[in-house]
């Protein structure tokens, strides 16, 4: 039983590390998608987390990004001064900031999303029944919304 768990994970193990190569291996496409918009991979997840009608505190941003409040206060710095955020007072305490999309930002967010989301040419040369195997499985792995 336990060679089963151990060979499971191994398998496992193989399988991340083919999911993580192919992504870091096709980075650059996405690289060249963020510099012909003077953006860096820091601002794009900004952008992913953003929206246009609900803002959210930048202590709030900071916890779901992972950094101090002061790096996320340099991320939507820069956001806003591209056009791409903004700083809105809190309807019921107007000491604290929102931080939300411009129209400017959710149309950047949405092409960058599109130009992200175009199969690579090598996910394009696999037949149609591996393609299906991979969406089924890639399915199981998306978390519950």
């Amino acid at each position: 039983m336990n060679s089963a768990r151990g060979g499971k994970a191994a398998l496992a193990k193989r399988a991340w590390q083919l999911m993580f190569d192919y992504l870091m291996y096709t980075r650059p496409a996405r690289d060249r998608s963020l510099e012909s918009r003077g953006l860096t991979p820091n601002d794009a997840r900004a952008l992913s987390s953003l929206n246009r009608d609900e803002g959210c505190p930048i202590g709030a941003l900071a916890r779901a990004w992972g950094c101090d409040p002061s790096n996320a206060t340099f991320i939507i710095r820069r956001l806003e001064q591209a056009g791409l955020a903004e700083r809105r007072p809190m309807p019921r305490d107007g000491r604290v900031k929102l931080v939300a999309l411009t129209a400017r930002g959710a149309k950047v967010r949405k092409e960058l999303l599109a130009e992200f989301r175009e199969p690579p040419p090598e996910l394009l040369r696999l037949a149609s029944s591996d393609l299906q195997t991979l969406t089924r499985v890639l399915e199981q792995l998306r978390p519950a919304r």
